[in-house]
């Protein structure tokens, strides 16, 4: 792509948008160099990439990429050097980090192949990261634990700062030497710890003067006392740059034979950056991914130019390159035609630069082979210094270059000269880009040029509307309709005496006042349909919204009975379980009555429990949520049938025919109740009702061979037990295994009593061993 075309369609703008959003030095640096691909391949590469970031960036909230300096002039260096300095090695370890960090992040997403090919590529040296966060705490600054020996160094250090510190504070404090001292302090010069001495008590110190003060009136003495501590101090000082060079020099040997792999691991994170800034700024614009064809056609939905505010741009439809390949738009000056052609150009290039547009799903660009530009912005100062000369020079460069896969967009051809040789001059240059199938949308004033759009096949004329009445355009295009130049109605209402405005249409030509008449008359037309259109949109969100509303308030109210409904259970619920405990009550009492057999006693008890239970489970049904009703209801019934419940999903008996409000007395399970006929449904087999079946044998349950009854009562087990005999016996079992642990016995005693008068049980055993010993007891089961 040109530069000129670039620029002209404010390409940079959008390139400045993208570096904003990039999160690293390499991204943004090729967000800024970015360029539209004219491979139909690299631009859906490069749209799928952008299009897998999205999906994680929408996913979990951030991009994978962190900042991290730019290392790589540094990385190029690294085998040259003896050593990095502390800070270029916390550099190298951040862009390591930033590269483990990035392939971990993207590694862990789905449906993104494309991102996970280009982590692949990322190194991932986390001892070394490790090594670098060890020894170095600052970018000046390396740990005391980076190696023994500094370790040594620096506490050596330590304590002869303390004892040069020590001697000098004694003579500070001392009175008779308080005299010598300009000021009671300590300082350094040249590494030495040294004392400000008055000048004329020279003499009285002894010692090395390391400094003077500007005047002379001070020296800097360090005292006789302390020197030889200094000397050791100073040399400390040697050992500690010795051993920190030593250090930086290992690290960089540790980074060496991975500089080549870090570089390239930069570009790597750069390209996976730049995917997220395409990601971030298609949020942004609320933009979509286009669909791609290699046919020539552009089909741009509710499309918003970019550099527009979101508050004030109005979104265009615009279509060519299936029933016309040629696109003329018309309309007056400031009604938007520019901007229509930017956004199409400007569409193109980021389609083509794998970004998102700002436009509706279905939105469908083509992979051009070059997009031509010849635009002069009319609200800029440079229109007015445009020529004819100027325009005619790129338009025939563009001639010299388009091809039939190009896209070549020409605004106010012929202008900047006469009129009737400029509109002559254009049409003869439209249709020698059509001839050629060039893909061209142009904008124009001249009628002559829209009477030609209307003769020529593949053409097709678009007009801007203008609002008249508030003289101001509306920015809406109208693809079919030629445009007005609405110069006369401007005029009026601007003030322009009616008397010349009738004479100004004197000048015309008849058929010039025919065609403009026509033209009015589609405009007026194309209005009318448009606002009956709005009206007919805005009656569907409004029955959408009313379908909404019906549908949340039936949802509520579905809510509210389930609560009620949970409510009459929960209350139901304690009113048995009240009767529960008096029935463990009563089995308490009758346990202790002396004239009851012990087989009796238990037959009693397991008829109470399993009536707690039916009770327990016919509530649950009850309060179960209302299902949709399969079938339609009877007319009539008749006591003795047997029904099923819609709104319980219930079988019940029917106890009494319909009354004259429809309503029938049921009994479901052990509860009576009062239901709508239309509620009832006609049973169509057999099946025990619920809440009567938790009472009778359930022949459909899976027999086991092994029933555990570990933890139960001896009453609970024993009711366990029985029904699972029973069940066992229907299923033709013979022989199965009961498991009560071993524990004090107690379980495994009163389950053998109750064994020994079973009907079913022939014979039963202790396991032996691998059975399970005295934790079971083996039932061998009559036949």
């Amino acid at each position: 792509m040109q530069d000129r075309v670039l620029k002209t369609l404010e390409y940079d703008k959008i390139r400045a948008m993208l570096a904003e959003r990039a999160g690293c030095c390499v991204g943004r640096e090729l967000a800024e160099a970015i360029e539209p691909c004219a491979q139909a391949d690299g631009v859906r590469r490069q749209l799928a990439c952008t299009a897998e970031a999205e999906g994680i960036y929408l996913r979990t909230g951030h991009a994978p990429v962190d900042d991290f300096p730019d290392m790589r002039v540094c990385l190029k260096r690294m085998h040259a050097a003896l050593y990095l300095t502390p800070g270029e090695l916390l550099g190298v370890s951040r862009c390591l980090r930033a590269a483990r960090l990035c392939k971990e992040a993207v590694e862990a997403q789905e449906n993104c192949d494309l991102l996970q090919n280009m982590a692949a590529y990322l190194p991932t040296h986390r001892s070394i990261e490790e090594e670098i966060a060890r020894c170095i705490i600052g970018e000046e600054e390396i740990f005391d634990g980076a190696s023994p020996a500094l370790s040594r160094i620096r506490r050596s250090m330590r304590l002869t700062n303390e004892k040069v510190r020590e001697r000098l504070d004694a003579m500070i404090r001392s009175t008779s030497f308080q005299k010598y001292l300009q000021e009671p302090l300590i300082t350094i010069r040249s590494g030495r710890f040294v004392l400000p001495i008055k000048q004329e008590y020279r003499q009285n110190v002894p010692g090395l003067v390391h400094d003077q003060s500007g005047s002379g009136a001070t020296l800097f003495i360090e005292p006789a006392a302390v020197v030889e501590l200094g000397n050791e101090y100073k040399k400390l000082l040697g050992e500690e740059a010795e051993e920190i060079e030593r250090i930086l020099a290992e690290l960089t040997a540790l980074c060496a034979p991975y500089g080549e792999d870090i570089y390239h691991a930069l570009a790597v994170l750069g390209d996976i950056d730049l995917a997220f800034a395409k990601a971030k700024l298609a949020k942004d614009m609320r933009a979509v991914r286009p669909k791609l064809n290699d046919e020539g056609y552009v089909r741009i939905l509710r499309g918003r130019h970019p550099l527009i505010p979101a508050n004030r741009v109005q979104p265009i439809d615009i279509w060519l390159g299936r029933d016309f390949t040629t696109l003329i738009i018309t309309g007056p000056n400031t009604g938007g035609k520019t901007v229509t052609l930017k956004t199409v150009g400007l569409f193109v290039l980021m389609a083509h630069s794998g970004m998102f547009i700002p436009a509706d799903e279905g939105s469908e660009l083509s992979v051009f082979d070059a997009v031509y530009a010849d635009i002069g912005d009319e609200q800029s100062i440079e229109q007015s210094l445009s020529t004819f000369s100027g325009h005619m020079t790129n338009i025939v460069e563009i001639l010299a270059a388009a091809t039939p896969g190009a896209l070549v967009l020409l605004d106010e051809l012929g202008a900047g000269t006469d009129p009737i040789e400029g509109a002559a001059l254009a049409m003869s240059i439209l249709e020698e880009l059509h001839a050629r199938g060039v893909r061209t949308v142009a904008t124009t004033h001249y009628s002559e040029i829209k009477a030609f759009a209307l003769t020529k096949a593949g053409m097709e004329n678009a007009s801007m509307e203008f609002d008249v009445d508030r003289l101001c355009p509306t920015y809406r295009l109208f693809i079919g309709i030629p445009g007005k130049s609405n110069a006369f109605e401007i005029s009026s209402r601007l003030g322009l005496q009616p008397h010349l405005i009738e004479a100004a249409k004197g000048y015309l030509k008849n058929e010039d006042i025919r065609f403009e008449d026509i033209i009015s008359g589609a405009q007026a037309q194309r209005r009318l349909a448009e606002e009956e259109k709005d009206m007919a949109a805005r009656a569907r969100q409004e029955l959408e919204r009313l379908r909404r509303e019906v549908d949340a308030e039936r949802e509520k109210l579905g809510a509210e009975q389930d609560r009620l409904r949970a409510k009459a259970r929960e209350e139901a619920r304690k009113i048995v379980s009240a009767a529960r405990d008096e029935t463990e009550k009563l089995i308490k009492e009758l346990r202790g009555s002396k004239g009851i057999s012990q087989s009796s006693a238990d037959r009693e008890i397991q008829r109470a429990r399993d009536a707690l239970r039916a009770q327990e489970a016919g509530l649950a049904e009850l309060a179960a949520p209302k299902k949709h009703a399969a079938g339609s209801p009877p007319k009539t019934v008749s006591p003795g049938d047997t029904v099923r419940i819609v709104s319980l999903e219930q079988k019940a008996s029917v106890l009494t025919k319909p009354d004259a409000k429809g309503d029938v007395l049921v009994q479901a399970g052990i509860v009576k109740l009062t239901v709508p006929l239309a509620d009832l449904r006609l049973a169509q087999d057999n099946t025990p009702q619920k809440g009567l079946g938790k009472i009778q044998l359930e022949t459909n349950e899976q027999a086991g061979l092994q029933l555990d009854v570990r933890g139960l009562l001896v009453d609970e087990a024993v009711l366990a037990v029985d029904r699972y005999l029973d069940n066992a016996a229907m299923h033709g079992l013979s022989e199965v295994s009961i498991l009560h642990g071993k524990g004090t016995g107690a379980l495994r005693s009163g389950i053998q009593d109750y064994l020994r008068h079973h009907k079913r049980v022939r014979t039963f055993r202790i396991g032996n061993y691998g059975e399970g010993d005295a934790g079971v007891t083996v039932v061998t089961l009559k036949k």
